[in-house]
This record gives structure tokens, C-alpha cells and sequence, in this order.
């Protein structure tokens, strides 16, 4: 026989089923752990662990589940197999089997939970390589919950697991519980797998029943723990997101208050001496420089910060890239599109859309950049609003580099304002600005001599006449 480790294993990974004590619509694989489905989760495991195959055995809700994984990783990256009737985890790895006939006896398959999304690749890899015909995991948990005993035997092999549903009291007694992490050798499930019965409490095809004989090893509790329920969800959910901010602590990035602190699993990168405060969401492939300074409260999704930017309390940033040096905030919007080059400025209550800010370029208030090109050092003045919508197609607004855009301005789209031209305040602008030129639109001011204290003095009368 081969030795363990000569091969890479083969991961099932049992997604199957509906999780009714979720109470949810989605699958119960589909819900998230720090911003990644928990089937997800499983699969990066296998990855990380080398695997040479993925198969996830899919049931309710198979054709979201399959759909979630491909957007992922691409059709058929990872395989699919139908578990159309669920009858416990052995049924499940039953099914598996039908994909792999080509495969040698000698092989190892793997056997994740698509609910434990914590297991480690160190912890495959340490399965792996205790597993002769089987190993399993074992893990003594920190509250009470409905996992299988496991009985050893005097050389300190299983004996048997028996499931919660089945046990005695005194079985019930035991410390040590099935983490429902696997190694099985191809040819013993081969030979073995058919003859599984259903008699217990369940009614169902338990895998645990191949466990005689099987090595264990031990898993902390925290990393193979089981999602069943929404509660469950909240306790992963909170561990791995401490994880995570450990993680980018020792990294090198300071985290003013890292309970309150939320960074997605997909985050790709975050520089060293990033500051980042209370509050904060990092969520999915988003990446930031070094010397950052993320302020409290800000919302970044799927977003690219460059080094030495500030975002600036409670701002949101969604499929925006922001440029080396660039502010933004407080309580800015940069939706998707948006592009801000290095030493920009966005302020308070502005919001861009497919937006391109070039270098050096300002709009520190309250204004509205959408489907718009700023060029590089333009000013663009509080109020100003790119009219790009007609109510039936969109249009690009071009402001040409050194332009100058007065207070509450409007720029009715599609138009362009030339280089270093100037707008006046208060003007809706219809058509091109050339270079240089200035734009005014305003109605010619007229001042009325002596009407405000005749206004109060016939306002007073009415009053003290009622």
C-alpha cells in the first residue's frame, strides 16, 4: 500500500442539505461567514490542502449551490454530484462515488462538512497522514451540543461512534465527540460502503459506521464546530472574524478597536502601518495600501485602496479604486466606476458614479459626479450636479483639466467643459465650454430698493389686526 501522503487527496465535501433549523429560503452552504458562503469555506480548505479533486455532493437547492460555486471558480472547476434523496452522510459519499471508478484503491478521499467552515488545511493534511484505512477527527467541545461519542478502544483506535440520537446516557457522558472530519482510503469505501444499514434512531446511512478500527486525531473545538442554526452562525461567524483581525494585527496593521472591526475573509491585501478604525467594514476582494487611514464607520465592498490614502469618517466606497494620497470623505458615495487618481479630493456628501477624478482634481462638497471625466487639478464646486440621466439613456459629462466649476452648478450631459475654463455659480450649463472661455447662465440680478421693511411693516399690520 502507499504511504499516506504519496498522493494528493481527493475532498468530498458533503453540501447536501437544507438546514431547516436556519429557517432560511437560502441553502443552509450558502449563508456566510465573514462575507464567504460556507461551501466556499470547504472549498478553499481543499485547495489550500492540495486536493486533486473536489467533488461537493449538492441536493437542496443543487442548481443555487452549483450557480454560487461556478461564479466562483469557474464551470466545472469544482465537481457536482446529486444526493436527489437525502439519507445521511454515508448515502452522501455513496453518491460521491459514482465520479470516481477511474480512481486506485490506494487513493485517500477526504470527507468535509459544507456547515464547518473553519477546518484548516493543516488539519486535512494531518488527517491525511494518520489515515492507513480510515482516520477521523475528534474534538472536545466548550457547550453543549448533539454530536456523535466516540468510543475508544484500549490501543486507542475507534471502537464505534454512536450518535447523539442513538446514545445512552452514560454514552452521552463522553467528552470526546466526532468532529465529522474524514480520510478514507478509496478501496475501503469501495468494499465497505455497501454495507451500511439504516437501523437507528435517524433512519439513515450513517458513515460513522465504517469508524472501527480508525485513527484519531484532535481538533480544537472553535475549528471544527458545526453550523446548524442561525445562533451557530453568529458564534463561526464571530471566531473567524477575531481570526481574521489577529491575523492582520500581526501583519502589521493597527486596528483601533478589533472587536468592531469587520474584514471579510476575501480581503487580498491590507499594507503595513494601515490604520483602521472602529467600526470599519472590509468587504469581499478588496484591497489596501500601506499608511492608510480607513476612519471609523467607513463601508469599503470590492474596492482597491492605494498607499498613504484617507477615507474619512462613515464613508462608502463599492468597486472604487482610490489613488495614492487621495482623500475622501467624511460621508462620501464613490458607487461602482468610480476612479480616483492619487492626490484627489472627494468631500463631505459627495457621490460619484462611473466617475474618473484625475490627479490632483477637488469636489469637497456636496456634489453629484456621475458618468463623468474630471481632468486633472479641476475644481468642482459645492452643489455642482452632473445632469447625466434623461430618463431614458445615460450621457458622459467631460470637465477638462484646470476647469473651474462654480457653486451649485449644472452640467447637463452630454457636454464638455474645456481645459482651464471657468463656470459661474448658478449656471446650467447645455452646451460646450471651450478652453478658457467662462459660462454663465444666470438671470440678471435686480435689487429692489426698500422692499424688505415694507414687507415686515404689512406683515405687522395683518398681525394686529386678527
Amino acid at each position: 500500500m502507499l504511504p499516506a501522503m504519496s498522493q494528493s487527496p481527493i475532498v468530498v465535501i458533503l453540501a447536501a442539505g437544507q438546514g431547516t433549523r436556519m429557517k432560511s429560503e437560502r441553502p443552509k452552504v450558502l449563508h456566510e461567514v465573514a462575507g464567504r458562503p460556507l461551501i466556499i469555506w470547504s472549498i478553499e480548505t481543499a485547495r489550500a490542502a492540495n486536493a486533486a479533486r473536489i467533488v461537493a455532493v449538492v441536493g437542496h437547492q443543487a442548481d443555487r449551490v452549483r450557480d454560487a460555486i461556478d461564479r466562483r471558480y469557474g464551470a466545472g472547476a469544482v465537481e457536482t454530484v446529486l444526493q436527489a434523496e437525502r439519507r445521511g452522510t454515508g448515502h452522501a459519499v455513496m453518491c460521491a462515488l459514482s465520479v470516481l471508478a477511474g480512481e486506485s484503491d490506494d487513493r485517500v478521499v477526504v470527507v468535509l462538512s459544507g456547515d464547518a467552515p473553519l477546518v484548516s488545511a493543516d488539519r486535512v493534511r494531518e488527517l491525511v497522514a494518520a489515515c492507513d484505512d480510515m482516520a477521523l477527527a475528534v474534538t472536545r467541545p466548550t457547550e453543549p451540543v448533539a454530536y456523535g461519542r466516540v468510543v475508544r478502544r484500549a490501543d486507542g483506535r475507534v471502537d464505534r461512534i454512536v450518535e447523539d440520537a442513538d446514545a445512552t446516557p452514560e454514552e452521552r457522558a463522553i467528552e470526546e465527540m466526532n468532529a465529522g472530519l474524514y480520510a478514507i482510503r478509496l478501496g475501503k469505501l469501495r468494499a465497505d460502503i455497501g454495507r451500511l444499514t439504516d437501523d437507528n434512531a435517524q433512519g439513515e446511512l450513517y458513515l460513522t459506521d465504517l469508524a472501527p478500527g480508525a485513527a484519531a486525531i484532535e481538533a480544537p473545538f472553535d475549528e471544527v464546530r458545526g453550523i446548524n442554526d442561525r445562533a451557530d452562525l453568529a458564534a463561526v461567524n464571530a471566531i473567524a472574524r477575531r481570526s481574521i483581525a489577529q491575523r492582520w494585527m500581526r501583519a502589521g496593521v493597527t486596528l483601533e478597536d478589533p472587536v468592531a472591526t469587520y474584514i471579510d475573509a476575501d480581503v487580498d491585501a491590507i499594507g503595513g502601518d494601515t490604520w483602521i478604525g472602529s467600526g470599519v467594514h472590509l468587504r469581499g476582494r478588496t484591497s489596501v495600501g500601506a499608511r492608510v487611514r480607513i476612519d471609523a464607520g467607513c463601508i469599503v465592498q470590492d474596492s482597491a485602496i492605494a498607499d498613504d490614502a484617507w477615507l474619512k469618517p462613515y464613508s462608502v466606497l463599492t468597486e472604487a479604486s482610490v489613488g495614492a494620497r487621495a482623500q475622501v470623505g467624511p460621508f462620501a458615495h464613490c458607487r461602482p466606476g468610480t476612479r480616483l487618481d492619487e492626490d484627489v479630493r472627494v468631500g463631505n456628501f459627495v457621490e460619484t458614479k462611473k466617475a474618473h477624478l484625475m490627479k490632483g482634481a477637488k469636489a469637497n462638497h456636496l456634489a453629484y459626479l456621475g458618468d463623468a471625466s474630471v481632468g486633472a487639478r479641476a475644481n468642482i464646486g459645492a452643489g455642482t450636479i452632473t445632469c447625466n440621466y434623461d430618463g431614458v439613456k445615460k450621457y458622459q459629462t467631460v470637465i477638462e483639466a484646470g476647469a473651474f466649476i462654480g457653486s451649485d452648478s449644472q452640467l447637463v450631459a452630454p457636454v464638455t467643459i474645456g481645459r482651464d475654463a471657468y463656470v459661474g455659480s448658478g449656471t446650467t450649463v447645455t452646451k460646450d465650454v471651450p478652453r478658457g472661455a467662462l459660462a454663465l447662465s444666470r438671470v440678471k440680478q435686480h435689487n429692489i430698493d426698500g422692499w424688505a421693511d415694507r414687507f415686515r411693516a404689512a406683515q405687522a399690520k395683518r398681525t394686529s389686526s386678527r
